[in-house]
């Protein structure tokens, strides 16, 4: 089969093709991803080296000059596809050439045809070679979004990948093709050959999925901007990802953040310390050396540096509001434990109990997590949050933890269930710290709203907000203790 592409008849690039690059390397910015001039200079070589014939070569030689963490990848791919679309319109530019058709391109089937839609799918995810099938598949994905995705809206057709996906039956196309896969096998098939069909199954049809996806988005696009479709439809960077609205993956994503994270802000507080250890200048013996100069202080004398890592207590709530939020932070607080001379880690749900011991050097921190609210006595009442009564059980069982070399640092949302907040506890626990600060992952506007105990906390400690890893690193950067 030979696939032959007619041109569209409006340009791809109305600014022409630096124009249409500066404004991708924009949108990358948008959501970002920083790309600075050279990496701007060395893409525009890319695409005149590559040229515009193989969107795939495009794509990974873009890829090597704009992006520089791997995990960003996913964001990237997302709108290289809304800037560079494999097509126009409905597809319907591809042509198929009479005299040299094979009989495998796809007939088009009748929209009320669903089940000779299915049939028509099933029979091409379940080919052993999946990379043959671009050209075909994505004929067929285009009539599915075309006859099943497509409704009317106030700003004219509109399209819709939950429709398209309802009505291929995701769930039950996946167990027809686990069982064609298995079906060489026999009746009995092995564990590991089930396993291996299973994963097929899987991965198949997820990548049908995205497909689908990036042809909704596609088009939309073309109806109502790509603008528009980059608020809602460009998956965000795990470090932009808000704590207190991330699933499970979002969540494990962030995971891989916390160890560049780490070492960023470790380099950044070694150099405050550099700085830090010129010491403040020694009035009297700066004025007592000028006397040989007439009183005129040519050269200061400094005081000598008493260095010293200060010690660190970390109270925080692990409660299943802020679970994400309080995981991860506690996670970049392990990778920063070098930096100071002890951290001690304390848990709370509605009573406190300390955890530094799960923690450890070698410690899997993802176990330690999870060990937090199975081991520890983090709750004795209801377990709803109480903070109250948290810092009441802290300062009866470890009175003398906070000293004038500590600096305490609170996680939590101060959300109390209309209890006794104990503010007046924890001014006490900020007057015998060097430092206090509170790091809450809920905006800023809600503070104060329903339980919530932020407004008599905030008069008695410094409160942050940290609602993403991106803000959560530029918070603790500026809070560090030298």
């Amino acid at each position: 089969m030979v696939v032959r592409r007619t041109r569209p008849p409006q340009p791809l690039a109305p600014h022409g093709i630096p124009g249409h690059l500066v404004g991708f390397v924009e949108a990358l910015r948008k959501v970002g991803i920083n790309v600075g001039p050279s990496e701007t200079v060395d893409a525009g070589r890319v695409m005149a080296t590559l040229g515009l014939g193989d969107r795939k070569v495009l794509r990974e030689g873009l890829a090597c000059a704009v992006l520089r963490r791997p995990d960003h990848r996913e964001t990237y791919n997302a709108l290289f596809d809304l800037w560079f679309p494999p097509a126009m319109g409905d597809r319907a530019i591809m042509e198929i050439d009479e005299d040299e058709a094979d009989g495998d391109a796809p007939d088009r089937l009748p929209p009320e045809d669903v089940e000779a839609m299915r049939s028509a799918l099933l029979d091409m995810l379940a080919e052993s070679d999946m990379a043959n099938l671009d050209d075909r598949l994505m004929a067929m994905i285009s009539q599915i979004v075309d006859a099943y995705g497509r409704y009317n809206s106030s700003r004219g057709p509109s399209y819709s990948s939950y429709q398209a996906l309802k009505a291929m039956a995701l769930d039950e196309l996946e167990g027809r093709l686990l069982a064609g896969l298995l079906a060489p096998y026999g009746d009995e098939p092995s564990p590991t050959q089930e396993q291996i069909a299973k994963s097929i199954a899987a991965k198949r049809i997820s990548q049908l999925r995205q497909m689908v996806e990036a042809e909704t988005k596609r088009r939309t696009a073309e109806q109502i901007g790509r603008d528009h479709v980059q608020t809602y439809g460009i998956p965000q960077l795990a470090e932009n990802v808000e704590f207190l609205r991330a699933s499970g993956d979002q969540l494990r994503q962030m995971r891989n953040v916390v160890a560049p994270l780490a070492r960023t802000l470790a380099s950044r507080l070694a150099a405050k310390r550099r700085r830090a250890h010129s010491g403040q200048i020694d009035l009297r013996k700066t004025l007592r050396k000028s006397m040989s100069t007439g009183g005129v202080p040519i050269d200061v004398v400094l005081k000598k540096p008493h260095p010293a890592r200060p010690e660190l207590v970390v109270l925080c709530d692990v409660s299943g509001s802020v679970a994400g939020f309080s995981n991860f932070t506690l996670m970049l607080v392990h990778a920063l434990r070098q930096q100071f001379s002890r951290v001690r880690v304390f848990a709370f749900i509605d009573t406190t109990d300390e955890v530094t011991e799960l923690f450890g050097p070698d410690a899997d921190l993802a176990v330690a997590v999870q060990k937090i609210t199975r081991e520890a006595a983090v709750y004795t009442r209801d377990g709803h949050s109480d903070y109250g009564h948290a810092f009441v059980s802290f300062m009866d069982k470890w009175p003398n933890v906070l000293s004038p070399r500590t600096a305490l640092l609170v996680l939590g949302d101060g959300r109390n269930n209309y209890r006794n907040p104990e503010a007046d506890l924890l001014a006490r626990m900020v007057e015998a710290s060097r430092h206090a600060h509170w790091l809450n992952p809920e905006p800023k506007h809600l503070w104060g709203s329903g339980d919530s105990a932020t407004a008599k906390y905030q008069d008695v400690i410094t409160m942050h907000e940290c609602r993403s890893a991106e803000q959560l690193a530029s918070v603790i950067d500026n809070l560090l203790p030298v």
